[in-house]
Parts: C-alpha cells; sequence; structure tokens
C-alpha cells in the first residue's frame, strides 16, 4: 500500500503516483487517441490526472473516485494544474451503477484498483467499460500487479498479495487470465500485455 502525505491545500501526495506516471504516461501516449474523452476509475490522489491531461492536452480527462477523500485532494490538485481539459471529479463507485456516467466515453484508464477492492468492483468496472465505451476501438487500460500462469510470482508482489489479504480477505493479486476471461464478456479483447517498472505490467483491452 503506497504511503500518502497531506499538503497543506487538502492534496495527498503519493510517492508511487510520482514514481510510475511517466512510464504508464508514454504507453498512454502510444494508444489514447489524439482527441475525446477519458474517465479514469479510482483516481485517488490525483497527481496522475494532472500529470496525464497535462501531457495530452488534446483529451478530456474526468477523474473519479468513491473516496470523499480521495476527491478533495483531485479538487487540490486540479486547482492548482488550471487544466482546461481536466474536469471536476465524480464521486464513482464501481459498485454502485447510480454512480455511474451516462455520457459515452473514447477510454479508461484505471490504475492500481483491481487488486485493492472486491471482485465485484473489477466486475463492475467491466460492466462500466461496455456500457460507456460505446465506439469500437474503445481503451480500457489497466496497470497494477497481477498473477500470471506462466510468469512466476516475483517475492515483492508475493508479500504485497499477503499483506492486502490480511488487511481484507477480499482483496488481494487477481490471476491475469480471469480478468481476460471476465473482460471478454463485455466486450473487450486483450490487445496488448507490457511489463512495467516493480513488477507491475499493463494490459489494454479494445472494445470490439
Amino acid at each position: 500500500m503506497d504511503t500518502l502525505s497531506a499538503l497543506p491545500d487538502g492534496a495527498l501526495a503519493s510517492p508511487a503516483s510520482d514514481r510510475n506516471a511517466e512510464p504508464i504516461l508514454k504507453l498512454l501516449r502510444a494508444h489514447l487517441p489524439k482527441s475525446g474523452r477519458v474517465l479514469e476509475i479510482a483516481a485517488g490522489s490525483g497527481q496522475h490526472a494532472v500529470a496525464f491531461s497535462s501531457a495530452l492536452p488534446g483529451l478530456s480527462w474526468t477523474p473519479s473516485d468513491p473516496s470523499p477523500e480521495a476527491r478533495a485532494s483531485i479538487a487540490a490538485w486540479t486547482a492548482e494544474a488550471h487544466l482546461n481539459n481536466l474536469q471536476p471529479p465524480l464521486a464513482l463507485n464501481c459498485l454502485d451503477e447510480t454512480t455511474w456516467p451516462d455520457a459515452p466515453f473514447d477510454a479508461l484508464v484505471c490504475i492500481n484498483m483491481i487488486h485493492i477492492s472486491p471482485w465485484s468492483a473489477t466486475e463492475g468496472l467491466m460492466t462500466l467499460a461496455e456500457r460507456v465505451l460505446r465506439r469500437p476501438g474503445g481503451l480500457l487500460y489497466l496497470y497494477g500487479p497481477y498473477r500470471e500462469a506462466e510468469v512466476p510470482l516475483a517475492s515483492s508482489n508475493e508479500a504485497f498479495d499477503a499483506s492486502l489479504t490480511a488487511r481484507d480477505p477480499a482483496w488481494g493479486l487477481r490471476d491475469r487470465d480471469q480478468v481476460v476471461a471476465l473482460a471478454r464478456s463485455h466486450g473487450l479483447t486483450l490487445t496488448l500485455r507490457t511489463e512495467m517498472p516493480a513488477n507491475n505490467i499493463s494490459l489494454l483491452f479494445r472494445r470490439t
């Protein structure tokens, strides 16, 4: 779990977000459309939202998080950034369809949520993606650690998984193939799997 520091203006500072923003941005830059609407799920502190919307000015970026504390942090980072393409945070909860937006999006970005939530949240995420990614080729981007049958689990990820399940038995590293199968059942096809720093991976799905 990341250690967050509270700043005087109400923003939260995440060291992990600072570390992984650049490698994630490099991949997003290569695969996101030049223009369109992006919905970020479980945006946390809001640092990613600012970094990505600043670097990708052609995209309208909408962060979301079910946590009021996280949304306050996102709003604080947003106010400081003064970016015309960064929208106010939504109180979106993957477990509550009444909080989901009706508008279509060109891409969904979800970083480090699937393992820190119950499996039902991943099911909700895939249902949401099917609903709002209405155009063929719409992108769902996932980032985080996974269990993979063909890849030995790193000792750091094994320890991380144990710490997650100790905190909440419904949490923990997910099996990549189960996530891929769930996505497929919602009209999303895995098009890219790529290794990322600190034993994480990125999974890119396209709406069929």
